[in-house]
């Protein structure tokens, strides 16, 4: 019961944390360790060409953030993408 409100609740119904969720553009969850594809060509400052769409990542890594995937990408190094612009394979 909440000392302010008076509210009672069930603990049954009560959710635990369940840690770090995110999702892809689909609305699947992504885990660690995860393939994911690129959906659109993006710019990468310091860079003259853009990540293309279709770009496979391999073994990506969540972190907390704006920008919640860390992974390598060949050809432009360590990367930290958002999850909207991606897509679970």
């Amino acid at each position: 019961m909440c000392p302010e409100c008076g509210n009672e609740w069930n603990p049954d119904e009560v959710e635990e944390a369940k840690g770090l969720v995110v999702k892809d553009a689909n609305g699947n969850l992504l885990q660690d360790g995860d393939t994911v594809v690129v959906l659109k060509n993006l710019p990468v400052k310091g860079s003259p060409q853009p990540i293309k769409a279709g770009t496979k990542v391999k073994n990506i890594k969540l972190t907390e953030g704006d920008h919640n995937i860390d992974c390598k990408i060949s050809g432009f190094g360590a990367m930290a993408l958002k999850s909207e612009f991606v897509k679970k394979t």
